[in-house]
């Protein structure tokens, strides 16, 4: 597993966090002092970067929290398949299928022999944009 970790009250807007074994984008912030003798509570919406689903996380801001690693990559695709896409790693020429993009941007661009940036977190890799 490819995660790290940090203290819920360290993220900002733009960083990672794992919720619910997915890795997500944090969009919004916010945290909330308590009273005298409580800690101070955090609020974090993301977005998942597999499925786009909203997430939320509440806790307090010393709460340790799982921070993925995302090895962000450059590969050339190989084959267009119905709903997958082979890509070949340019450095390691590992071939492997990732899921057709859905983003409509993005997806009309792939072709064989197209270079592609992809981002491989938790064991699972994606298309992210064509360069």
């Amino acid at each position: 597993m490819s995660v790290d970790y940090a203290e819920l009250g360290d993220l900002k807007e733009g960083s990672y966090v794992v919720i619910d074994g997915e890795p997500c984008r944090v969009v919004e912030i916010s945290r909330a002092k308590t009273g005298k003798h409580g800690s101070a509570k955090v609020h974090l919406v993301a977005i998942s970067i597999f499925t786009g689903a909203r997430k939320t996380l509440v806790g307090p801001a010393d709460q340790r929290v799982e921070v993925p690693i995302i090895d962000k990559r450059i590969g050339q695709v190989v084959a267009v398949l119905a709903d997958k896409v082979q890509v070949m790693d340019t450095e390691t020429f590992e071939t492997f299928e990732v899921d057709m993009p859905t983003d409509e941007g993005v997806r009309s661009k792939i072709a064989p022999g197209v270079e592609v940036e992809y981002w491989s977190a938790m064991g699972r890799r994606f298309i992210v944009r064509v360069r």
